[in-house]
């Protein structure tokens, strides 16, 4: 993929997604039903497009993780644009340091190579994915991008608040928590839960939580981030950061509705979903 011209090595991508979505695989069965709880108004053929259409933009994420290696610093930026930007860049500035939550869109990597172009170094999480040997590609791939890339099992939280009260970036994937420390959210109506770390690490450090989006677009990516989430002033932390995740919940889910297309979410998210 990485050695194909692009022409050729998208429209490989293309041919993968549309065969993926034909075999209706338990990614696709899984998909289909997230679409659906998000975009309940579609009639079936509607649905159906929409869910070919969210494989292609998934395979197009990983041609473009393929294809990251051979992309100069010159090409991430020209191909992203973004709305908002300095929600990110001003508390950075200001050395108070800032969470940016998003959710599984577009091409997060795109988006966080950009930052890591244009001077703003930052650290993030990884799930420990099995085999071991895939994790550590995964690693190696995000280090060589710029990024500071922790172990989710390990001590992380700790590491994120010293960097936070450095005045550094955090970016936190978090729409998707079904461990028993998630946050119960209503999302689209529906009961989910949701990471609490990026409320409590606002909550314990002072830094900025923002949100973020990540779409794609014919040149690339674009980015649309939403303002700070306040701290509530009363409450107490579990409560605050309760009510700081269903705001990010409620931007999460007014974006998905949106640009449903480049949400990749493939896995169980609502809480009454087992299929």
């Amino acid at each position: 993929m990485r050695l194909l011209p692009a022409k050729t090595a998208y429209g490989l991508a293309d041919r993968v997604a549309d065969f993926l979505y034909g075999r209706n695989g338990k990614g696709i069965v899984r998909l289909r039903s997230n679409y659906r709880r998000v975009r309940p108004e579609l009639d079936p053929d509607q649905l159906e497009f929409l869910v070919s259409a969210g494989m292609r933009s998934y395979l197009r994420y990983w041609c473009d993780t393929f294809r990251f290696p051979s992309w100069d610093k010159a090409s991430l930026i020209s191909s992203t644009t973004c709305t908002n930007e300095d929600f990110l860049r001003e508390p950075i500035a200001a050395k108070r340091g800032c969470i940016v939550a998003l959710p599984h869109s577009g091409n997060w990597d795109h988006a966080g190579a950009y930052f890591c172009a244009t001077g703003i170094q930052f650290t993030t999480v990884a799930e420990h994915v099995k085999p071991e040997k895939l994790f550590r590609k995964f690693l190696e791939y995000r280090t060589k991008i710029g990024m500071e890339v922790l172990d989710l099992n390990s001590r992380s939280i700790a590491t994120l608040a010293q960097r936070l009260r450095s005045g550094k970036l955090v970016a936190l994937v978090a729409d998707r928590d079904l461990s028993k420390n998630g946050i119960p959210v209503k999302f689209f109506g529906n009961g989910a839960q949701m990471p609490g770390g990026p409320a409590l690490l606002a909550i314990q450090t002072g830094a900025d939580l923002i949100t973020a989006y990540v779409k794609y677009e014919k040149p690339g990516i674009h980015i649309i981030f939403e303002g700070a989430i306040e701290v509530p002033e009363s409450g107490s932390v579990n409560e605050k950061a309760a009510a700081m995740t269903q705001i990010m919940a409620d931007r999460f889910a007014k974006q998905i509705s949106e640009h449903t297309v480049d949400w990749h979410m493939l896995q169980r998210i609502w809480v009454d979903s087992n299929a």
